[in-house]
């Protein structure tokens, strides 16, 4: 699968990179995510989660073939 990530993440990821995994939903995948590198743990948390540019929730069931994007809440004016 392919990750996207973006603001504050792109300190812990490449911005765009292709994951092998086994993860069945997104909740697994954030598992995954976090084992690579505990250091987003906290920022991963945060995020909202979406394929094919809708947002999805922990349970939904992602594939080999999906682009997920990583979106971290912002803020600013």
């Amino acid at each position: 699968m392919t990750i996207e990530v973006f603001a504050v993440l792109k300190d812990y990821f490449d911005k765009e990179f292709q994951l092998q995994s086994s993860a069945k939903n997104i909740a697994e995948l954030k598992q995954q995510l976090t084992a690579q590198n505990p250091e987003a743990a906290n920022v991963l948390e945060l995020c909202r989660f979406a394929v094919r540019d809708e947002f999805v929730d922990q349970n939904y069931p992602i594939t080999t073939h999906d682009t997920i994007s990583i979106i971290p809440p912002s803020s600013g004016g």
